[in-house]
């Protein structure tokens, strides 16, 4: 009798991103021969992305950015790839030259990549170098979430937070990490209290960028009349924005097809959703660097992931803002318009800032405060 033992394996490998010049070429061809549409009536973005702004950055995308220079900024971090509940999963982990620094993992959030930490790293890493204190260094690791970017997709339904949350718990056990921080904003604001509940004699803080605290509608009748005014104010904003937690757990395959297979359509998606994300400014690049958002755009394009990513709305039923967890101490980087007693009753709030700067995705807008902010939250866990 032949017996089959499965072991799991726990090696880390090497990963080097090296896209092939043919589906660069590819890239600048179907981008070349866009069929464009006409503008539709209404003034600025009030019907979508307009027309004239899309063709200018698409010939941008085209001509002008170097996808070989951020490639190899991505490449001088170092990247591996290991196999974790039976899907490979793609992570940077950028140790400090500090020993005694502590370990902090990352979560991106949606529609986001690892690319959403290009400025974060080196501050938090080596604030020595970035003109703070050494004893806040971190020993960082900035996992691909599953089926974004370069780490392989969820194959069946029900995948969720909670297991990648365990995924995580399990890559720092690998990378020889007892005791660890946690941090994340958008999606990595579920995940990283997950994380917490998952691992909380690990984890000895979670940091997360929003989310925290967001009144819903059960909420209205306990509110004060500042407090109902602040969520008057979220229902307008979110009444004038798509709602891709909707459209993506209605019919993510459907809408897979114009993204996977037009870069413009891409294009067209990613920017709709980053003017929405940076509200305090008219155009997305006034907050987020042009060709830091089109990183980001060709990561998903060429690792082939617009639809992939989006197990996170298709894997719900509704919309639901992050609860938190109060196992450990919390942290978030933008307080209002949340509301902190509304925070506090689900997790164990300690760093609630008023006015920290930015719109939604801080790291890629403002990485120098928001690795600051991170920073002072760690300083009263460490």
């Amino acid at each position: 009798m032949v017996v089959t033992v499965i072991v799991m394996s726990e090696q880390i490998r090497p990963f080097r991103i090296e896209i092939p010049q043919s589906d660069l070429d590819d890239l600048r061809a179907r981008l070349g021969n866009a069929r464009w549409p006409g503008q539709l009536p209404g003034d600025g973005w009030s019907r979508g992305v307009p027309v004239g702004y899309l063709r200018e950055l698409a010939e941008y995308w085209r001509d002008g950015y170097d996808w070989r220079v951020f490639e190899a900024r991505l490449n001088e971090f170092p990247q591996f790839v290991t196999e974790i509940d039976g899907l490979d999963v793609h992570f940077l982990h950028v140790r400090s030259p500090e020993p005694d620094a502590l370990p902090l993992i990352l979560t991106h959030g949606w529609p986001n990549s690892v690319v959403e930490f290009l400025d974060l790293i080196g501050p938090l890493t080596d604030p020595r170098a970035h003109g703070g204190d050494p004893a806040q260094a971190f020993h960082v690791v900035v996992p691909s979430v599953p089926g974004f970017g370069f780490s392989a997709a969820p194959e069946r339904a029900g995948f969720g937070v909670e297991q990648v949350a365990r995924m995580w718990a399990e890559l720092m056990r690998r990378l020889g990490y007892e005791r660890y921080g946690a941090q994340g904003g958008d999606l990595g604001a579920y995940v990283t209290p997950a994380l917490a509940k998952v691992a909380p004699e690990r984890v000895v803080g979670v940091h997360i960028d929003g989310g925290l605290g967001f009144p819903t509608e059960q909420d209205v009748p306990e509110l004060t009349e500042d407090e109902r005014s602040l969520y008057e104010m979220m229902q307008q904003w979110g009444g004038s924005s798509v709602d891709h937690h909707t459209l993506l757990r209605v019919a993510p395959q459907t809408f897979t097809y114009g993204w996977h297979d037009s870069p413009v359509a891409l294009l067209g998606w990613m920017m709709q959703k980053f003017q929405e994300f940076t509200p305090m400014t008219d155009l997305p690049e006034q907050a987020i660097d042009r060709d830091l958002i089109l990183t980001n755009i060709t990561v998903y394009w060429f690792t082939g992931t617009s639809g992939t990513s989006s197990w996170f709305m298709y894997g719900n039923t509704a919309f639901r803002w992050p609860e938190g967890q109060s196992l450990v101490p919390t942290g978030v980087y933008h307080g209002p318009p949340a509301i902190r007693r509304l925070a506090e009753r689900h997790n164990k709030v300690i760093h609630w800032p008023q006015s920290n700067p930015g719109n939604h995705f801080v790291a890629m807008e403002v990485p120098d405060a928001h690795a600051r902010d991170i920073r002072a939250f760690f300083d009263k866990v460490r």
